[in-house]
């Protein structure tokens, strides 16, 4: 039996939603009766598709009773979590020719990776990536002449804007493939507890680099549990990709034989096959709410605030954060990893993975189980894969491995998801509590106001911070510059945390999954470009921000003030800022997804 919540919040989009899911639906079903798209090209245009093929797969491609696979692909061989997915294309194509089809790569799109840009000028471009690929993913496509997709991608902005871009061809049968975490390495514990020293000049860049190597040292993703591993549970909790495939290591035999098993099975679904299911099927409102418990259930990255009403939107459907805050308020938390504890990503596999969270979710009545994944059934996605005898099978996943990590039955982490909506006369934030001790959650204290992550770390090394204070970073909204994330935030605030402050954090900008221990109200809009209360605050301002209640206020009078001014040219030009200026003027709010689309 569902829970009523779950129930209300998935009526209430489908209902909201009911004319735009409607166009999209008409959109895609025109593009499915075109039939098998290759089929209607000119000879010229299918002599430009197959020109540089072997003969074999010529003779593959041109027979329109065979499946061409279209591959995205984020593949390059400077990002860990991307750089296994160099062979995934040759292993695909070697399987789907076993079977007589064919795949090309469609396509690649950027990888760029949040934790090499963090503090750099990168970092403003970052968040507008996504739209950019989903424009990439879409271009990719535009050739037509496939019958069904696979996606490989995995980090931040990569996997979100991989289904953006696929949506537009969501007649297709589409999947993911992931490609996994690396192995452990330096523990999550021992990487703060460097960083915070090095931020109080405790100990030295040597040291700090070397604490970094050994926790970042090999392929996959990284193994905390930020955006990129948020991704993969999210979209694995909504049947976009093979039941506990999300976090198998790159370089296992299990991972070769889900690649393999991906590719044998989509290319079975194609459009005139029994067994065809578009993504249009897949994507809908049971599937999306489905993500979003899994989301909060897990402690999930503050990204998905933004991307899952972006995607949502790329499917038809009007998701809000009220949806996501009602949610929350029913959702327990029933997964640690960092930041929401010690235990990392590969400690989650081992306690039973994505599997388990969903037969937990499952049990109390959480989640959608008549919703439509890629393949299968969702009763599928409470199995975990295994070699047995060189074979691919499913097994039923048991109680929790580690009750320290999975929650077992009957126990919870926390009574309420990770996530909390807060509004008040500041405007509407999300912060996420799952990390966030009780005694902290409720911070009253002066603002200290700055418009750069660097002038509060200036200020902190300069010992201008040693006092009770709510930080305010503004004019780090989408329209202003791009949305960074703040991480040089996390050391400084941590620190003062640490000798005894009261201190949260208001901003504009974003924080994403290593939000931590510290009270943040991020994603405030409007924005201080747009004329936002976070632009008229003044240093001294008193501020509450009340994460159990769920308010966000100035208790000082603004009447009367002005929006401050600044120059943002330095942040919106150089390094290729400049060329993203028409998404700056075109971006909605990040409530609305921050997104260029409609």
């Amino acid at each position: 039996m569902i829970h009523q919540v779950i129930s209300d919040v998935t009526a209430r989009i489908r209902e909201r939603s009911v004319a735009r899911r409607q166009a999209f639906l008409a959109r895609i079903q025109r593009q499915a009766e075109q039939g098998k798209t290759r089929a209607a090209l000119a000879c010229g245009n299918l002599a430009h598709a197959v020109a540089a093929c072997s003969s074999d797969e010529k003779g593959r491609i041109l027979d329109m009773t065979r499946a061409n696979v279209g591959i995205v692909t984020a593949y390059n061989d400077m990002l860990s979590a991307h750089q296994p997915y160099q062979g995934y294309p040759d292993q695909i194509k070697a399987v789907l020719a076993e079977l007589g089809h064919s795949a090309q790569v469609a396509g690649g799109v950027p990888a760029m990776c949040d934790g090499v840009t963090q503090g750099q000028p990168g970092m403003d471009m970052s968040l507008f990536s996504r739209d950019l690929i989903a424009q990439a993913t879409a271009l990719s496509l535009s050739h037509n002449t496939f019958d069904a997709t696979l996606l490989l991608g995995i980090c931040d902005k990569i996997a979100p804007g991989q289904i953006m871009g696929a949506l537009s061809h969501a007649h297709l049968p589409t999947a993911f493939v992931p490609a996994g975490p690396m192995a452990s390495g330096i523990s999550n514990d021992e990487k703060v507890k460097v960083r915070q020293k090095y931020a109080a000049g405790e100990v030295g860049r040597d040291a700090l680099l070397e604490m970094e190597c050994g926790a970042y040292h090999a392929a996959g993703t990284c193994t905390f549990y930020g955006t990129a591993n948020t991704n993969q549970l999210v979209f694995e909790a909504m049947g976009l990709m093979l039941p506990g495939s999300a976090f198998v290591h790159p370089h296992s035999e299990l991972r070769r034989a889900l690649t393999a098993e991906a590719a044998r099975r989509i290319s079975a679904m194609i459009p005139g096959s029994p067994s065809y299911r578009p993504l249009s099927e897949v994507l809908d409102e049971r599937s999306l709410v489905n993500g979003l418990v899994a989301l909060l259930a897990s402690g999930g990255s503050t990204n998905h605030s933004i991307h899952m009403v972006a995607l949502a939107r790329a499917a038809g459907l009007a998701l809000t954060w009220d949806d996501i805050s009602d949610l929350s308020d029913v959702v327990p938390l029933l997964v640690r990893m960092y930041p929401n504890g010690p235990a990392d990503v590969n400690a989650f596999e081992q306690a039973g993975g994505v599997p388990g969270l969903m037969r937990r979710l499952a049990q109390e009545g959480l989640i959608h189980m008549d919703a439509t994944p890629v393949f299968g059934e969702m009763q599928d996605h409470l199995s975990r894969p295994a070699l047995v005898d060189g074979q691919l099978v499913w097994q039923p996943v048991g109680e929790s491995g580690d009750a320290s990590v999975l929650s077992p039955s009957g126990s919870v982490f926390q009574a309420t998801g990770g996530t909390k909506l807060l509004a008040g006369n500041l405007g509407r934030a999300v912060v996420k509590v799952s990390a966030v001790a009780p005694e902290y959650r409720v911070i009253e204290a002066p603002a200290r106001v700055f418009s750069s992550q660097h002038a509060v770390e200036a200020a902190y090394k300069a010992g201008d911070l040693n006092q009770d204070a709510v930080i305010v970073v503004r004019h780090n909204g989408p329209a202003a510059n791009g949305m960074p994330e703040l991480h040089k935030l996390m050391p400084v605030l941590g620190n003062l945390q640490k000798a005894g402050y009261k201190v949260a954090l208001v901003t504009d900008g974003r924080l994403s999954g290593a939000s931590g221990k510290i009270p943040a109200a991020i994603h405030v809009t409007p924005e201080a470009l747009h004329g936002g209360a976070i632009g008229l605050l003044a240093d001294g301002d008193l501020l509450r921000v009340d994460a159990v209640s769920g308010s966000l206020d100035c208790l000082t009078d603004l009447s009367g003030r002005t929006q401050a001014e600044i120059d943002l040219t330095l942040e919106q030009e150089g390094w290729g800022r400049e060329l993203f200026s028409v998404m700056r003027r075109a971006v909605s709010s990040a409530e609305c997804g921050a997104t260029i689309f409609d």
